[in-house]
């Protein structure tokens, strides 16, 4: 059961970026400060990773919390309607 319609939530779905998010752009450019080289968005590599490490065998995904229940612990109080869900 959704809220939109199915043009609204297409449009709100077209807005998320899957690449070069915020958070993957701020560790990215750390790393490359630091010196290390890497790889962005590999698809030579099982899942995808936002930055690989060849030499190294290492794969980072970068994940935000926007759907994983940013703020939860705050937020459950404040949500009111659909307790169940």
């Amino acid at each position: 059961m959704d809220r939109v319609t199915p043009e609204q939530r297409s449009k709100i779905m077209s807005a998320i970026h899957d690449t070069n998010t915020k958070d993957e752009v701020r560790l990215a450019k750390a790393l490359w400060h630091l010196g290390y080289r890497y790889r962005k968005n590999n698809r030579t590599v099982f899942g995808t990773p936002d930055l690989t490490f060849k030499k190294l065998k290492v794969a980072i995904f970068v994940d935000s919390e926007f759907f994983h229940g940013k703020d939860w612990p705050t937020e459950k109080q404040r949500i009111k309607s659909n307790q169940e869900f």
